[in-house]
């Protein structure tokens, strides 16, 4: 089969959710047995299979604006928004979740996360049938990231529409799909489908071993220096095993799991994966000289080389700078005031090269605004050579796996646990020791630091949930913590035509 006509069916499997029934959106008319019969009779099929998930969860809807910069961000209070309010995100940021606009995302939310679900399903059920036709480790590549995929999917809906595990680790959650079928899957526990999650990751993380990037010969860098050109020449002269950070690989795969089971509260598990990265010292620090670079050409605003996963999105500079950060006070922003006050620029944050390159300050009437810049690119007519790096939105990064490891050693070597919090932040220009005195207080500044270097990225909300601890708003408002606010309501169809257990 020509190579446009695999691609063209796999954008029909894709479209197959969306289809459907919308009283049944876990529910997925199957295409012919000979067009997937087809489409798995060679290697190439299934890794454009693969390629074809991360391009469907890069799309708006989910990784390339939503669940980065959009929904989880702005319930976590990080945007100010005008009244204009031009985007209809207001509502949102004031947890009325029965606003029309809300209801469309989150449902969209919803539908695109369980699309790539079915879609990791259908490369899982056929793979183990076809395992002759692979050469290489490459089996085991597609296999694991497909499992990872899964239990990543399924992750990010647990987070949004179920209750967190410290809360309720038994209340009904999501249903944990792993058979492409048009039958309903029956909702699980908060408890099974944690279980469900890590199980498919520790099968991932088997599967990736021989992973590429576990190599010595594999280097962390910008693209045209190393990922791409250096790994290409030394170790992976196949295209699809090159820039294995924009891929789950067995790092992305540890760092999952240290996220997981924190989430469950197993600090042991969580400590022993974050440890496995931070002791493999595969991924560097930024230079703060290529961070903070004059010119645009030279400037790597999203710390690329700490990225141990990332999504590509190439659209990203566009959508983004042209409207959603880049109407001035109508656009996504910060006062300045607050975004003063998140990186504490008059105390210890008076030298954190992030505020400084992150935001730029513009005059608002009367006011001063901080406009957020973090994801602005040189030219958006030239998306691949406008910075160092590809222009990717952070799923995971380096700093997130030094925060796990840092509050899962306090109790036991609080030392230790603060010299993990220091490493980020001397990395980021503060040089001052970090003082606490005791437990709360130390994830206190764990959550300020989250909410600083994972900015605009989707993540810190996550964590106010895990914690259950007061969300932190702007103006000196606080939101205390209550399900109400924490748990998105299911899809209204999903409630009735879900399958649930009694």
């Amino acid at each position: 089969m020509k190579k446009s006509k695999r691609l063209s069916t796999i954008y029909i499997l894709f479209a197959t959710l969306l289809l459907t029934s919308c009283s049944k959106w876990l529910d997925i008319k199957p295409e012919t047995e000979i067009d997937r019969t087809e489409l798995f009779s060679t290697e190439d099929g299934f890794k454009e299979a693969l390629l074809g998930i991360y391009i469907r969860a890069s799309k708006t809807d989910l990784y390339g604006k939503e669940l980065t910069v959009g929904t989880p961000e702005v319930l976590a209070q990080n945007y100010m928004i005008s009244s204009i309010d031009p985007f209809r995100y207001k509502a949102t940021a004031e947890f009325k979740y029965d606003d029309q606009y809300f209801i469309a995302r989150k449902d969209n939310i919803w539908k695109g996360l369980y699309n790539g679900i079915v879609n990791a399903n259908l490369i899982l059920e056929n793979i183990d049938k076809r395992r002759n036709i692979f050469l290489g480790n490459n089996y085991n590549i597609i296999k694991g990231e497909a499992l990872a995929l899964r239990a990543y999917f399924h992750f990010d809906a647990l987070r949004l529409f179920a209750p967190s595990y410290k809360q309720a680790a038994t209340a009904k959650a999501i249903p944990y799909v792993t058979k492409y079928s048009n039958l309903s899957t029956p909702f699980g526990s908060v408890s099974e489908v944690i279980d469900s999650i890590t199980y498919d990751l520790e099968k991932s993380k088997v599967l990736l071993e021989k992973d590429p990037i576990r190599s010595n010969s594999y280097r962390i860098g910008y693209p045209t220096q190393t990922d791409t050109l250096l790994n290409s020449e030394l170790s992976n002269p196949d295209l699809f095993l090159q820039n294995r950070r924009h891929r789950m690989n067995y790092y992305a795969v540890c760092a999952t799991l240290a996220r997981v089971y924190l989430y469950k509260g197993d600090t042991e598990k969580a400590l022993e994966n974050a440890k496995e990265i931070i002791d493999a010292k595969k991924f560097p620090w930024t230079n703060t000289t290529d961070f903070i670079a004059v010119e645009e050409k030279n400037k790597d605003r999203i710390l690329y080389k700490e990225l141990i996963f990332g999504w590509y999105i190439p659209s990203l500079s566009t959508d983004l700078n042209s409207n959603w950060f880049s109407n001035g006070s109508s656009g996504m922003h910060l006062e300045q005031i607050d975004a003063q006050s998140i990186y504490e620029t008059s105390g210890i944050g008076a030298t954190d090269i992030r505020y400084m390159h992150w935001f730029m300050t513009v005059s608002s009437g009367n006011n001063y605004i901080s406009e957020i810049v973090k994801y602005r690119r040189n030219s958006l007519s030239d998306n691949e050579s406008a910075n160092l790096h590809y222009l990717m939105a952070p799923a995971i990064k380096l700093s997130e796996v030094y925060l796990i490891a840092a509050e899962c050693v306090y109790d036991t070597n609080p030392t230790q646990a603060i010299q993990y919090l220091d490493e980020i932040r001397k990395n980021r220009g503060i040089g001052q020791t970090t003082s606490v005195s005791d437990k709360q207080a130390f994830l206190q500044e764990i959550l300020k630091e989250l909410r600083k270097d994972a900015f605009a990225e989707g993540q810190i909300f996550y964590a106010y949930k895990r914690l259950h601890l007061p969300i932190v708003g702007l103006q000196g408002k606080v939101f205390q913590p209550d399900n109400k606010i924490f748990v998105l309501p299911l899809p209204d169809d999903e409630l009735i035509y879900g399958n649930q257990k009694d």
